[in-house]
Order: C-alpha cells, then sequence, then structure tokens
C-alpha cells in the first residue's frame, strides 16, 4: 500500500493524502456482494463496517464539484488532475464519457474525487460530503455517487430524516440511527445494477451530507455503532415515517404489495395522562376542502392513473364515504358514489386517488370525511387528518416525544416494533 502510493503519486509532490488510490478504489468499487442485503452478510462474515454508494445526483445533465481543500482527481485507479481548495469543477455528458470545462478541460470516462486536506470535504453544488465523490456517465446524463462508510453515511442521515433536535431528544435519534442502520444494511446493493446502494432521497432515505450533521446527532450515531434491529436472527424491514397521528398502521392497511410482519403491528401512541406523543409534530392535525366539481375533475384525472377505471365513469359526484376501517383504524375501502353505482377506492390508493386541490397526495391515509350536499351531490368534501406519511413502523415525532418523556432508544424501538432484538454487526 504505502509503496504504491509513493510510486504513483511522488512525482505530482501531493500533502497529504486523505485517501489513497488503493483506499478511493475501494470506496468507490467494492461491493460486500451482489443485490440486496450483500452489506449486511459482509458485516456478518468480516465483522467490519461496510462502504456505501449513495446516488447524490442521478441522470442529471450537469454537475458542478469542488473541494473545501485540495483535491485528488483520479480516473481507472491513477491520477487525472489535482484541484485547489475552493476551485470547482463543471462536468457536462458526451458521448459515452464526460466532458469537464474550465481549467481542467478534457474527456474523460469517469472521475472519482478524493480530498487531500484532513477534514475537509468534496463538495457538490456547492453541498459538503463525506468520502469519495464519483462522477459517473450512463445513458446520456451523469451519476453523482457519494462513496463513504456506513457510519459517516448515517451521520448525513440522522438529523435529515428527524430534523434538528435538541438534546432532550438524543434517545430518538439514537433509534433513528439504529433504524437507519438496519435499513441500509438490508437494502444495499438494491441498485447495484446502475452502480450504487441507496439514493439520497425519501424513497430511500434522506441523505444531506455534512449539512445536515449536528453534535448530537453525530453523538447518537456513535453510541449505536454496527447495533440493528432484528427478529428471529434476522434484519426486519424498519418503516418508519413523520407523524401517525393516534396508531401506527398495518402494512396491509396503507401498500399494495408489501406483506404483514409480526414486528409490523398497530401500535397505538396515546401518552399516559391523556394526548399523544406525536401530538408535538407540526403535522398532527390537517384539513383538506373539497369543492364538489373540484373534486369530480381530479377523481377524473386520478382515478384511471391509479385504480385503472374510465374516468368518464365519475359523472355526478353523489357521495364520498368510509365503507371499511383496518386494524388501526384508518380507512382501507373509501367509495365513491356516481350516478351509475359506486367506485370502490382501496386504502392502499386512498392517498394518491384524493389528491389536494393543488395537485398533492393527502399528507396521510388517516382521516375522517364529511360529506356537504347540494341536492342530490357532493357541494363539499372535508378530509379531517391525522398524522402524517404511510404510518407503518416507528413513528418519528412519537419516538421525539417519548425520548422527551425519559423513555430510552430500545424501550421506543421495541414499543414500535414489538417482539425484535438489537444485534451488533460490527
Amino acid at each position: 500500500m504505502k509503496t504504491t502510493r509513493t510510486t504513483i503519486f511522488a512525482p505530482w509532490r501531493w500533502p497529504l493524502l486523505a485517501f489513497s488510490v488503493a483506499t478511493i478504489a475501494a470506496l468507490s468499487c467494492a461491493r460486500a456482494a451482489a443485490g440486496p442485503g450483500g452489506a449486511e452478510r459482509a458485516a456478518e462474515a468480516q465483522g467490519r463496517e461496510p462502504d456505501l454508494r449513495v446516488g447524490l445526483a442521478l441522470q442529471v445533465g450537469r454537475a458542478v464539484i469542488g473541494g473545501q481543500g485540495d483535491v485528488a482527481v483520479i480516473q481507472g485507479g491513477r491520477p487525472a488532475f489535482r484541484m485547489r481548495a475552493g476551485q470547482t469543477v463543471t462536468l457536462v455528458p458526451e458521448g459515452r464519457g464526460l466532458a469537464v470545462s474550465g481549467a481542467h478541460s478534457g474527456r474523460y470516462e469517469a472521475l472519482a474525487f478524493s480530498s487531500l486536506t484532513r477534514d475537509a470535504r468534496i463538495t457538490v453544488a456547492g453541498k459538503a460530503y463525506r468520502g469519495v465523490v464519483e462522477v459517473i456517465a450512463r445513458d446520456g446524463a451523469l451519476n453523482v455517487i457519494n462513496a463513504l462508510p456506513l457510519e459517516q453515511y448515517l451521520m448525513g442521515v440522522v438529523n435529515a430524516e428527524m430534523g434538528r433536535q435538541g438534546a432532550d431528544a438524543r434517545a430518538a435519534l439514537e433509534a433513528q440511527a439504529i433504524v437507519s442502520r438496519t435499513y441500509a444494511l438490508r437494502n444495499a446493493g438494491r441498485f447495484a445494477a446502475d452502480g450504487f446502494d441507496l439514493r439520497a432521497g425519501v424513497s430511500d432515505q434522506v441523505y444531506g451530507g455534512v449539512e445536515f450533521e449536528t453534535e448530537v446527532g453525530v453523538a447518537a450515531v456513535r453510541a449505536t455503532t454496527g447495533v440493528v434491529l432484528t427478529y428471529r436472527g434476522h434484519l426486519i424491514t424498519p418503516f418508519f415515517h413523520s407523524t401517525c397521528g393516534f396508531s401506527t398502521a398495518a402494512p396491509e392497511e396503507v401498500f399494495r404489495t408489501v406483506r404483514g410482519e409480526p414486528y409490523l403491528k398497530p401500535v397505538s401512541d396515546r401518552r399516559p395522562g391523556g394526548g399523544h406523543y406525536c401530538d408535538i409534530s407540526p403535522r398532527f392535525r390537517w384539513t383538506v376542502v373539497w369543492d364538489g366539481d373540484v373534486l369530480r375533475d381530479i377523481l377524473r384525472r386520478t382515478l384511471p392513473a391509479v385504480v385503472g377505471i374510465d374516468g368518464d365513469a365519475v359523472t355526478e359526484l353523489r357521495d364520498v364515504y368510509i365503507r371499511r376501517t383496518g386494524a388501526s383504524g384508518r380507512p382501507t375501502d373509501v367509495r365513491v358514489r356516481v350516478r351509475d353505482g359506486e367506485i370502490p377506492v382501496a386504502g392502499h390508493d386512498f392517498r394518491s386517488v384524493f389528491e389536494t386541490p393543488d395537485g398533492t397526495p393527502l399528507g396521510s391515509g388517516a382521516v375522517a370525511l364529511q360529506a356537504e350536499r347540494r341536492g342530490d351531490r357532493v357541494g363539499r368534501l372535508t378530509a379531517s387528518g391525522r398524522g402524517w406519511g404511510h404510518g407503518v413502523g416507528m413513528c418519528q415525532w412519537g419516538a421525539v416525544g417519548r425520548a422527551r418523556a425519559g423513555q430510552h432508544a430500545r424501550t421506543i424501538l421495541t414499543t414500535y416494533f414489538p417482539g425484535t432484538s438489537f444485534a451488533r454487526r460490527y
């Protein structure tokens, strides 16, 4: 390792290397194993912290990369060029490769950016990230990927998911760290064919890099290093959401394809003495109101796309009501009565079918509906909503409320995921 580093970099006379070429290659190319769960198997087999590749920006037409300190830029395991602190380059796709404009203009197949200055980070569009940033051309666009150790990834996840919390919510942040670590290990390799493990947004977990790190959040990650949630020795499917409103949901109430698990049962969030642990959430209660004609037009557009029912079937809107609720009390069968009959809307389709007047899905499926008639038609429909998100698994604001009430992370997690156990993977 030392010989290789000296041989390659001595002619450049570069100062401190935060990562050797071998380290960059390991972070940017290594795979614990193919397919989902590969990182879990590797961590168990080797007893070491795995690396993750996170898709920061996917299929974009332009990327601006820089560094807080000096930066080594590597192509194919060899130096391509060096950037000074504060300098940036702009990359765009060109053919099957990418083109760099600016002081280091040229055409490359792929580039990896690594800081040469200790404690200085690589920047993407001005935002700082730990580890290595790699830019790859794919299908006429660019993928920007952040390769870094799992625990450093979690430092940029915990507060991005939970918001900036004080020391009184430390246990909630520790719970989020354990859940997010479990999620990452269970799902790593899901996008291996595309060159990364997880996306940086809400489709996986929100990851914001250094910008979202806080002292209490980093401490929560470090205090739980390697700890995951298991059921009968296997990593759980760790669902979480913003605000349950009153109770968490069973998967079958809100998802079309997710199967139920013994640890994914409705759990009451009621606080002893009254109220709910998550009633501190700014989205604990909310209301959406539709004018009858506006709702009819929305349903004509959403029902064909979501349910496959011809929009012309939505004629005169006679009534909207909840026919059946699930184990948690959330609607699982909502009926839209029109002139020629009733259209059923299942609970897993409800939020998408009943878009708000501004065109966004409902914040939660936990609602009460009240239809006001004008003659024999719906003149106005009011949805009184509770909570925010799908409602399955850990309620994040409920976790904060429980932490402030003195509950520890393990108590919080075994409440929201009953029957689970803790294990240290590395």
